[in-house]
């Protein structure tokens, strides 16, 4: 998997978890961020850290770390996976 389509499938992830329900349509900059933080951060509870205080700067709502860390945990699979193939 190239590096396009790592970041397409995370794009995916991102889209479809919609944590508070206001459609994929509207985190564009958010899963934007998120990607960023893939790309520097391999340890899950840390990229759940870290997307949570991206959703809570953006919308002053804290979203439960379980549902982070569960994203946190299919976007770092999704790197993880890639890099065995580059």
């Amino acid at each position: 998997m190239d590096r396009q389509q790592m970041n397409l499938e995370l794009v995916e992830v991102l889209q479809e978890w919609d944590p508070f329900g206001w459609g994929e349509d509207a985190y564009e900059t958010e899963i934007a961020d998120c990607i960023m933080a893939v790309s520097d951060i391999d340890d899950v509870k840390l990229l759940a850290q870290k997307i949570q205080g991206i959703y809570e700067f953006s919308f002053e709502q804290k979203i439960d770390m379980k549902e982070c860390l569960a994203v946190s945990q299919k976007l770092l699979s999704i790197k993880n996976n890639a890099s065995c193939s580059f």
